[in-house]
């Protein structure tokens, strides 16, 4: 933390030396935003202390996490609040049951593993292309006692769900834009029985999120879910913070719009 501070005060005295002194507002912007990762990053090791590394609410509530998030903010993940739009699906999903979970871009096992807890039955695939995040994602299954149930590996194709074909398979995918090649009905037909969470990154890539919503219409019924404030209770050493940790604690370190669609087979 101390090396990531030190980042920071080197950052801002060389806009704050330059010309301009940080008038364009993409620098402004970018400065609050690496101030307001810090101070994040802050809140989450606060919340560490606290609560001993464990998810406070929602559906995975209890999960033991490990040190840090592989991308994105801990702090959220830790308070129970990370993208809370799904929280509904998700539960309404585990009632429901399934065979097993395929998780594309699973990074540290957020999902892996709190899905793994709140599917007792099914098997869990963790797909992700960075090795250090494979390696906490099979460290917070054996934290959470699941690593039998959690099989984590590499890279991911969309012939891949073929393997999963005529079973009753959940499939949430985060990966930054590739959805656009990867949920390719044409190549793995066992998709239109599959039901699907998946993050769209029309800032990655224009135009994904309607192509993605283009290819399933016809075999699903799909629910678009906009990320939105939020609202869940803090613990009480931050419910008398200032306002602004408040809101840093809930931020999530989303710099554009990334909608969810949500995807259930027609006649499910």
């Amino acid at each position: 933390m101390a090396t990531y501070l030190e980042n920071i005060s080197g950052w801002f005295r060389g806009r704050l030396d330059g010309p301009g002194h940080m008038a364009c507002p993409q620098d402004a912007e970018l400065g609050l935003r690496v101030l307001a990762v810090w101070r994040s990053r802050m809140i989450a090791e606060a919340l560490k202390a606290q609560n001993g590394g464990k998810v406070l609410s929602g559906p995975f509530a209890g999960m033991t996490y490990v040190s840090g998030a592989a991308e994105g903010a801990l702090a959220p993940r830790l308070l129970g609040s990370y993208e809370a739009e799904l929280h509904p699906y998700l539960e309404a999903f585990a009632r429901d049951g399934a065979d097993c979970v395929i998780d594309v871009g699973c990074a540290e096992g957020y999902y892996a593993v709190g899905l793994a807890r709140l599917f007792p039955a099914a098997k869990v695939f963790a797909y992700d292309r960075n090795p250090v995040a494979l390696d906490a994602c099979r460290e917070m299954a054996r934290l959470n006692g699941v690593e039998d149930r959690v099989i984590v590996q590499g890279n991911f194709t969309p012939e891949r769900f073929q393997d999963f074909a005529g079973l009753n398979c959940l499939v949430i995918m985060d990966v930054e834009g590739a959805e656009d090649e990867l949920l390719r009905p044409d190549l793995a037909p066992a998709l239109a029985g599959m039901r699907l969470i998946v993050e769209t990154h029309d800032g990655a890539r224009p135009g994904v999120r309607q192509r993605v919503y283009d290819r399933f219409a016809d075999t699903h019924e799909i629910v678009q879910l906009n990320p939105g404030p939020r609202t869940q209770p803090l613990p009480d050493f931050l419910s008398g913070a200032s306002q602004l940790d408040q809101l840093l604690a809930h931020w999530e370190f989303r710099s554009s719009p990334t909608p969810w669609l949500v995807m259930t087979p027609k006649g499910v």
